[in-house]
């Protein structure tokens, strides 16, 4: 699909500088622009690349002047970031725009099934399920029975939904998300080995969430695992049974969580965080990558780090004695030779 300079001005409410014709069909970085494409410049850093990237056309704040002639058709906006970021949220628009039910798949007779909705192949919907309007659900997923995918979600290829699960208005799940497993629950008995306890709860996914890829979310042993709305999960993350996660809090990828934690809203949590089961975060925590949190956080808006995490302030006043260590103990080592000498003496 081809756009034209002037198009693409319209939409953003911006003015071509060149040839209003000009046309393109993909996008490229400025650097690494070719004929054909669209990019754009907001970081004075790149500057350098408008007067030589081959892009057709280069979308650049008003207040840009150039130093010399460029040949690109350059559309003038407020904010060129937000400008490019809104194209690309059009384009994915654009090209996931899919609808329809492909073959081999199979939607149980007593599904509900909303308007505008894709399933692809090889897909699987389970009884007495509801798929809101404009769901999307790639090839190979799996919904289960009695589960709720509400307006405008999107399953990407391969994700697994079991059954009873709940997921919001215009979440996304990439490919190879799990919601609802069974969540970790082993009791030892008589004959020191484990029996499984029954993991009879769901998972509820509130509306404007994104899973990352690969993340699994276990299902309540009783009641909910909850992930309220607006929250941002990495790849690769792993959510344990009746955890609460509250509202725009984000977790960077291979974080763990155990289960029963509850974690507040607009908290950020770092790469590689273990979080042990049964504690409170506050509101507005930052936890720094590879942080072990081992007890509740009570202070809302404190930032921890280390494993086991402590305070950040603290921690970097400790860590510049801890590269000293080696320091440390060679004088404590003169000091007590030293020592040793005047007694022998």
């Amino acid at each position: 699909m081809k756009f034209t300079a002037q198009q693409i001005a319209e939409l953003l409410k911006g003015s071509v500088e060149g040839n209003p014709q000009a046309e393109v069909n993909g996008l490229s970085k400025i650097e690494e622009g070719k004929p054909g494409t669209l990019s754009f410049l907001a970081n004075p850093k790149y500057n350098e690349y408008i007067y030589t990237t081959k892009a057709s056309i280069v979308i650049v704040n008003s207040t840009f002047e150039a130093e010399s002639p460029v040949e690109a058709t350059l559309i003038r906006v407020a904010d060129a970031y937000k400008s490019f970021a809104s194209l690309l949220e059009i384009y994915n628009q654009i090209v996931n725009d899919k609808k329809g039910i492909e073959q081999p798949s199979f939607v149980d007779p007593s599904a509900t099934i909303g308007k505008d909705v894709y399933i692809g192949a090889f897909a699987y919907i389970g009884k007495n399920s509801v798929i809101g309007d404009g769901v999307k659900i790639y090839p190979q997923c799996y919904v289960g029975d009695n589960v709720v995918i509400k307006d405008n979600t999107t399953l990407f290829a391969g994700c697994r939904v079991y059954s009873f699960c709940q997921i919001g208005k215009e979440c996304n799940l990439h490919a190879g998300v799990i919601i609802g497993a069974d969540g970790f629950g082993f009791a030892p008995n008589e004959q020191n080995n484990y029996k499984k306890v029954p993991q009879i709860g769901n998972v509820i996914i509130e509306d404007h969430v994104e899973v990352g890829a690969g993340t699994t979310i276990d299902r309540a042993t009783l009641g909910s695992t909850i992930i309220r709305k607006g929250v941002k999960l990495d790849n690769l993350i792993q959510i344990a049974h009746n955890v609460e996660i509250g509202e725009n809090t984000v977790i960077a990828a291979q974080t763990g969580v155990a289960g029963s934690t509850k974690i507040g809203k607009n908290c950020m949590i770092g790469g590689q965080v273990g979080i042990v089961g049964h504690l409170s975060i506050a509101n507005g925590v930052k936890i720094a990558a590879q942080s072990g949190i081992g007890t509740s956080i009570t202070t809302e808006g404190e930032i921890v780090q280390g494993s086991p995490a402590f305070n950040i302030s603290d921690y970097k006043r400790t860590y510049v004695v801890f590269k000293k260590l080696p320091q440390l103990e060679r004088k404590i080592n003169e000091i007590e030779k030293t020592q040793v000498n005047k007694t022998a003496e």
